[in-house]
C-alpha cells in the first residue's frame, strides 16, 4: 500500500472517530430519556456500567493484563462514585422530569465547575480574568435555561431535575480533578473498566436503597427502553469510548475536547425531532450563552494543549451521559 493510501486511510479513520464522539455521545442524552420512560433510572445505569465494565475487564484479563491491586480498586471506587454515581446517575434520574436537550446543555457547563473547584482546592490555581468572565456567563446561561422550561414537567419537577444535573456536573468535575491530582499509573483501559464496575455497583446500591425494584412496574417495560439501554452499553460505553481513547493517542487533546461544543446541539436536535421536546427561543439563547462561556473558559487551556501537544496519561470517561 502506498504512503498516500495510508495517509488517506488514516484521515478517513480520524474523521470517522470524531464523528462517533460527536454524534454518539450527543445522542446518549436522547437514549437515556427513552430508557427511563419505563426503566428505573439508577438500576438501568447500574446495568449499563456493570455490563460494559465487566466485559471490558474480562477482555483485558484474557489479553494478559494483571489483576488490579487493592490501591487501584480504592482509586477506582472514589472516581467511579463521583463520575458515574454522582455524575451520570443524577443525569439519568433528572431525565425523568426534564428534557434530554436541557440536560445536555446543563452538562455542558462542566468547564465552569472544573475552573471553580480547581480554584477552591488546596493549592488551587487562581483562574484568569477571562475564565472568571466565562464562569459568570455560564451562570447566566443556567438562569436562562432553567427559566426557559425546556422540560416536559413544570414547576418544582423541572427545577429539581435541573438542580440535579447541575450537581452532577459538580460531582463530575470533582471526580475528574481527584483523578488528575491523585493519578493511577495503571492502564487507562483497566482504569476505565474498574471505574465502570465500581460506579455500576454504586448505582446498584443506590437503586436498591431508593426502592426502585419495588416501585418499578417490570411488566410494563417497553422494548424501546431496552433497546435504548443496549444502545448506551454498546455505542455509548464501548464504541464511543474506544474512539475517544484512540483519538487522544493520535490527535491533540484540544481538538478532541471540541466534542463538548457539539454534543449539546446534537442532543437538543434529537430531543426536538424524535421526542417532541419543546425548544423555546429562550432555551436557544441559553444554549448560545452556555457555549460562549464554555469556549471562553476553554481557550487558554486549548492554547496550552496545542503548544505542548500533550496527551493525558490517565484517560477518563468524559461525558456525564
Amino acid at each position: 500500500m502506498s504512503t498516500s493510501n495510508i495517509s488517506h486511510s488514516s484521515r478517513t479513520l480520524l474523521v470517522l472517530a470524531f464523528a462517533i464522539i460527536y454524534v454518539i455521545w450527543g445522542s446518549t442524552y436522547f437514549a437515556i430519556r427513552v430508557a427511563v420512560e419505563t426503566l428505573p433510572p439508577l438500576l438501568s445505569g447500574a446495568a449499563r456500567f456493570l455490563l460494559a465494565g465487566g466485559l471490558l475487564f474480562a477482555v483485558l484479563r484474557m489479553r494478559g493484563m494483571p489483576t488490579p491491586a487493592a490501591a487501584q480498586w480504592r482509586h477506582s471506587m472514589i472516581v467511579g462514585l463521583l463520575l458515574l454515581v454522582g455524575g451520570n446517575g443524577l443525569v439519568v434520574w433528572a431525565e425523568k422530569t426534564i428534557s434530554s436537550g436541557l440536560a445536555a446543555l446543563l452538562v455542558a457547563l462542566a468547564p465552569v465547575w472544573f475552573a471553580l473547584l480547581d480554584w477552591l482546592r488546596p493549592a488551587g490555581v487562581r483562574p484568569r480574568w477571562n475564565t472568571i468572565g466565562g464562569i459568570v456567563i455560564g451562570f447566566a446561561g443556567i438562569a436562562l435555561l432553567v427559566n426557559g422550561r425546556g422540560a416536559d414537567a413544570s414547576g418544582n419537577g423541572t427545577l429539581l431535575g435541573s438542580l440535579a444535573v447541575v450537581a452532577a456536573g459538580v460531582s463530575w468535575a470533582g471526580g475528574s480533578l481527584y483523578s488528575k491530582h491523585m493519578p493511577n499509573s495503571a492502564s487507562p483501559w483497566m482504569n476505565a473498566a474498574t471505574q465502570m464496575l465500581c460506579g455500576g455497583a454504586g448505582l446498584l446500591v443506590a437503586g436498591l436503597l431508593f426502592g426502585e425494584p419495588f416501585r418499578t412496574n417490570w411488566s410494563a417495560i417497553s422494548g424501546r427502553s431496552l433497546a435504548a439501554l443496549a444502545y448506551l452499553i454498546v455505542f455509548g460505553s464501548w464504541i464511543a469510548f474506544s474512539a475517544y481513547v484512540w483519538l487522544l493517542q493520535v490527535s491533540t487533546a484540544s481538538r478532541v475536547s471540541t466534542y463538548a461544543y457539539v454534543n449539546p446541539v446534537i442532543a437538543v436536535f434529537l430531543g426536538w425531532a424524535f421526542l417532541n421536546e419543546v425548544v423555546t427561543t429562550r432555551m436557544f439563547l441559553g444554549m448560545f450563552v452556555v457555549l460562549a462561556g464554555v469556549i471562553i473558559i476553554s481557550l487558554p487551556r486549548r492554547a496550552a494543549a496545542v503548544r505542548s501537544q500533550a496527551i493525558p496519561k490517565h484517560v477518563q470517561i468524559t461525558s456525564c451521559s
